[in-house]
């Protein structure tokens, strides 16, 4: 019998690196595949903080991926990504932060670039594969009664990246591998070092960019008015993208009787809007742009869980689906800092329903 063969996103982390490893040893034939986002053009100061990230120069980590194809004996590729980067992630990451809104560029990146153009485009460079494979931590399954597929948070929860895998369609998810996802970070570190890879304790990619934001927005200033709840006026900004919902330091503030925090962003009027901590908390939430990993919702109104950003404890929610395909949720207890921009992802257990974009 044939081996099947699985096109494996190699990054040059020891993530992907063992995902290579273990497909080998399941018996798969395996192809590297490297997705180029990295425009030089791009206005980014050169310094440290262009390690350890997705959106930083590629030659070393290209190096290193090199290596490893080389010390694993399988064949590997570069596919030419930094166009759709540019316009599908970059675009609207810039975007979003002019319209007052804290986007997550991880979320759109894996469902449209990683899982979307990357495979498709090393099809059109005449690569033959059967599967696709990534070192993420999450599960896929086929449910027996349905048979569609479902993603699943991975068993290791500290590692857990369904929340970024959440927008995957069908036809995505029956054509993935995940090898990492029944296993925890210190059986990956020993897999890699097994196989002579010197990425075995390379430290994990924190982030997608580790400067500071302000390098990929470069916008100019437009100083505005931070205000109370109330409209009083207590203050100056240079721009509203400076300021994220629950900032609290650096705001220049003095004089009041609680901490203050940034607890809206007025987008339309160019104001910062301060109050207290108890101002951050709300039991309900809209969103929009939804995704639903089983390509429709489980029911016109349900109760799940719901996670507002990829490191917030799921939170017990009733949802009701709307006739425009937003939902709405209203959750058991107030949540704190429910942020416009983020992913609302919707669980049942480990199983992951979908989600939407927090309006």
């Amino acid at each position: 019998m044939e081996k099947e063969t699985v096109l494996v996103g190699l990054s040059g982390g020891v993530d992907s690196a063992a995902t290579a490893v273990i497909l080998k040893e399941q018996g798969y034939h395996v192809i590297g595949a490297t997705m180029l986002i990295w425009d030089p053009s791009l206005p980014v100061p050169k310094g440290e903080h262009q390690k350890n990230a997705c959106l930083a120069p590629e030659k070393e980590d290209l190096s290193e991926v090199e290596a490893i194809a080389h010390k694993l004996g399988i064949e590997f590729l570069t596919v030419d990504c930094r166009n759709e980067y540019r316009t599908t992630v970059l675009d609207n990451f810039r975007l979003e932060y002019a319209c007052g809104r804290t986007p997550n560029p991880c979320v759109l990146c894996n469902s449209l670039i990683k899982f979307g153009v990357l495979p498709s485009a090393a099809a059109r460079q005449g690569v033959k594969f059967d599967k696709f494979a990534t070192g993420h931590y999450a599960r896929v399954e086929k449910d027996p009664n349905t048979g569609k597929y479902l993603l699943k948070k991975a068993v290791d929860l500290s590692r857990d990246q369904s929340y970024f895998l959440h927008r995957l369609k069908q036809e995505q998810l029956a054509r993935v591998l995940f090898p990492l996802g029944d296993q925890h970070k210190p059986q990956i570190r020993e897999k890699a070092r097994q196989a002579g890879l010197k990425v075995a304790d390379k430290e994990d990619s924190m982030d997608f960019y580790c400067g500071d934001y302000n390098d990929l927005l470069n916008f100019p200033n437009k100083p505005g008015d931070m205000v109370l709840q109330d409209g009083t006026i207590i203050g100056k900004h240079n721009g509203i993208w400076n300021y994220t919902i629950g900032k609290r330091k650096g705001l220049g503030l003095s004089g009041f009787a609680e901490p203050m925090y940034v607890v809206a962003l007025d987008a339309p009027k160019n104001q910062v809007i301060i109050g207290p901590k108890s101002a951050l908390y709300s039991d309900t939430l809209r969103a929009d742009n939804v995704s639903w990993v089983a390509g429709e919702p489980p029911a016109p109104a349900f109760d799940c869980e719901i996670k507002i950003r990829n490191l917030h404890n799921p939170a017990k929610a009733h949802v009701t689906v709307q006739a425009d395909g937003s939902f709405t949720a209203k959750f058991d207890e107030p949540q704190m800092s429910i942020t416009a921009g983020q992913s609302a992802v919707l669980y049942d257990g480990d199983i992951v329903l979908g989600g939407g974009m927090i309006l």
